[in-house]
């Protein structure tokens, strides 16, 4: 897919996608107008995001945009393998689906007596931020919040179970977000548009420090769901988790390259040989797979299938009934009521075809099918 507008401009970029709504269009267009900005990508999943479209990736030059990261900073996946069987994990999947739910706070549910996170006193962090880490921080950790995020546990080709986690950096991400979008904002309010902060500023240069605290708060949360999904499954079946097969890929933060500023909006990092996560839905699972390398991706794939439904549209169009039916007959053991119906399948775009667009980004090791699905 070409653009005139960008085309215009002599930059390089890359759409991985055969068709892309307009918004998503627009805003990709609006980015790649930008002096600073030097080239771009868009991933098969691609959709209408805040400024920028999810699915995203933009080098820019000299300047950190936080709303080309988002306000959900360090978001991501894990996935490790275990020596749980599958086939035990399906004869006691209502027991563990139930005891995840007690163990794990989900939604807007913090924990009341915070989790300890001793690596995390280490790392560098504004005044700022640390505010925010002693007003309750810690009692975000383990918590898996809503939307999209997800913990799964699923079945490999193999006949062993995995642990597959999505979830990010809570309020504190968001926090850091709202706070470094005013700072960019021309009035001080935090503004969808195309306002970025000079990376030498100290405005930029506490961005990046505070970004990259949430992308290490981020994976620790992960960590932290992880054991609590472990143990919950250890008081049904016999198991435990592989830690030696760990892969942890963030899809919302920037990073410097080569002189260059990456912004990843929803796109996960697949540098040659680089593991990597990619979800589908609730129904197909999840993908196990080894990033190519891909220059003209800017080293990235998708995050996910992307969505085709906003959230009030699937509510309106999807009909329940036909949603837990397709979950039931797939033998997984999931929420399928009102307040799930905004996931379900049909309001993502095909995995299918979204894997196939991307076949020169990244190799499928390991296709992840679900067995107990758990969302906030």
């Amino acid at each position: 897919m070409k653009l005139e507008k960008i085309d215009a401009t002599g930059k390089p970029y890359r759409i991985f996608a055969d068709r892309l709504e307009g918004g998503a269009i627009e805003q990709f267009t609006g980015a790649m107008q930008l002096d600073c900005v030097v080239r771009g990508a868009l991933m098969p999943d691609a959709h209408v995001g805040y400024t920028l479209p999810i699915g995203a990736v933009v080098a820019t030059d000299g300047m950190v945009f936080p709303s080309f990261v988002g306000y959900d900073i360090g978001c991501g996946m894990c996935a490790v393998k275990t020596t749980f069987e599958a086939a035990d994990v399906r004869a006691k999947a209502g027991a563990i689906f139930k005891r995840i739910y007690a163990l794990l706070p989900v939604g807007f549910a913090h924990r009341k007596t915070p989790l300890v996170w001793r690596e995390g006193k280490r790392l560098d962090q504004t005044p700022f931020l640390k505010a925010q880490m002693a007003d309750g921080g810690l009692r975000q950790l383990g918590t898996l919040g809503s939307g999209n995020h997800f913990v799964e546990v699923g079945e490999d080709e193999s006949g062993m179970a995995w642990i597959v986690i999505h979830s990010g950096s809570r309020n504190i991400g968001h926090t850091v977000a709202t706070h470094y979008l005013k700072a960019a904002s021309p009035d001080g309010r935090p503004r969808e548009g195309f306002y970025g902060l000079s990376a030498a500023s100290a405005a930029g240069e506490d961005y990046v420090r505070d970004m990259a605290f949430c992308q290490a708060f981020a994976l620790e949360n992960r960590l932290q769901i992880m054991r609590v999904v472990a143990e919950a499954m250890q008081l049904e079946i016999k198991g435990d988790v592989m830690m030696d097969s760990l892969i942890n890929r963030s899809h919302n933060h920037v990073e410097r390259k080569d002189g260059l500023w990456i912004h990843r909006k929803g796109a996960t990092h697949a540098e040659e040989g680089m593991p990597g996560v990619i979800p589908g839905n609730m129904l197909d699972g999840s993908f196990v797979v080894r990033g190519k390398g891909h220059p003209e991706s800017l080293f990235s794939s998708s995050h996910g299938a992307g969505r085709v439904m906003g959230r009030k549209e699937a509510l309106q169009k999807i009909d329940l009934k036909a949603f837990a039916a397709a979950m039931k007959a797939k033998g997984i053991t999931a929420r399928t009521d009102r307040d799930t119906l905004d996931e379900a399948p049909q309001a993502y775009k095909s995995i299918w075809e979204v894997m196939a667009m991307q076949a020169d980004l990244v190799d499928v090791l390991h296709h992840i099918r679900p067995i107990v699905n758990v969302k906030g």
